[in-house]
């Protein structure tokens, strides 16, 4: 039996805890093409059960050196400093050779140890940022779904971290095995893209009055040609000033910021209209759906279509509602 350890601590999030229990807790040994499964332990500081986990065999922290693998799920501590005796024991649980998964935050325990030092790492993207400045050493994915790097895994944020369960089960059991999972779960198998689908849009910074007009304007005309010396111009700033100013006060250099509002518009309107993506290249000033298949994929990790099919509201008015889907005006 594959030994799989949940290491439980005072700031373990419930949810990424039960779908790890739920892949690796269940006897599911009928999809094993070797008849096993895995055996799974519920780790905590003092060896107490699990209070969410009440039928889960527990054990101390020293259990988790035994286990094959070791599972930190998400914590809601991000700046505290991990328990010393839970990241001591992942350090020898990963010196004797075992397989180390972190879940959504769970990364930041990770991180605290040692482990993801001059490696890859994914976390929930809203939290990316404080991860890469917490530990600097870490090269964290904010793009990603997931990231192998052979035995240490880790997983962005929430749904995430059921892709990452699947995906050692089907390390470990082969595809037939994570497909029939998948199955029963009524869940996802091979997610195209990445996270960056699920990032929201970015909102106009805090910005002068003069400079947010210009903003405005650039923005109800994402349609038109429009040059750094237009929205300068809108600004009353010379080119350059109008640089210093974005990058100060928006964060960004002004072309970068209208390809962003650009891509911003196109996921809009793959949300909430009927449009075709050539009509919606249009509508966004990128030329022609190829353009923005292109763009589009670079930044957010899947194609237009996939996307809408993501995000795009479904047709549930009827005409007999007297409802029409929204369209592209």
């Amino acid at each position: 039996m594959h030994r799989v350890a949940l290491a439980v601590h005072e700031h373990t999030m419930l949810f990424e805890l039960a779908i790890a229990a739920e892949v690796f807790g269940v006897d599911r040994s009928e999809l094993s093409p070797t008849g096993d499964w895995y055996e799974l332990v519920a780790c905590t500081s003092d060896g107490a059960p699990a209070r969410w986990l009440p039928d889960t065999p527990t054990g101390d922290l020293t259990a988790l050196a035994a286990a094959d693998t070791v599972i930190v799920p998400s914590t809601d501590d991000l700046d505290g400093p991990p328990d010393p005796a839970l990241l001591t024991a992942l350090t020898e649980a990963y010196e004797r050779g075992a397989r180390i998964v972190s879940l959504c935050t769970g990364a930041f325990v990770l991180a605290a140890a040692g482990l993801l030092d001059g490696r890859a790492a994914a976390t929930h993207w809203m939290h990316a940022e404080h991860l890469a400045r917490r530990h600097p050493r870490v090269d964290v994915r904010a793009d990603v779904l997931f990231v192998d790097e052979g035995r240490l895994l880790t997983s962005a944020g929430k749904t995430a971290a059921l892709d990452l369960c699947v995906h050692l089960v089907r390390t470990d059991f082969g595809s037939a095995a994570a497909n029939g999972l998948v199955r029963m779960l009524v869940g996802p198998g091979l997610r195209p893209g990445g996270q960056a689908q699920f990032v929201a849009p970015p909102r106009t910074p805090r910005a002068d009055h003069a400079l947010a007009a210009a903003l405005d304007w650039a923005r109800s005309r994402l349609d038109q040609p429009l040059t750094v010396e237009d929205l300068a111009a809108r600004a009353g700033l010379s080119s350059r000033h109008l640089a210093r100013r974005m990058r100060a006060e928006v964060g960004v250099r002004p072309l970068d910021w209208l390809h962003q509002q650009r891509l911003a518009l196109a996921q809009e309107l793959l949300e909430r209209t009927d449009a075709t993506v050539e009509q919606i290249a249009a509508r966004c000033g990128l030329g022609s759906a190829a353009t923005l298949r292109r763009h589009f994929h670079r930044a957010v990790g899947a194609s237009p279509t996939a996307y809408r099919d993501t995000f795009g509201q479904r047709r549930t008015a009827t005409a007999d509602q007297g409802v029409e889907p929204a369209v592209l005006t």
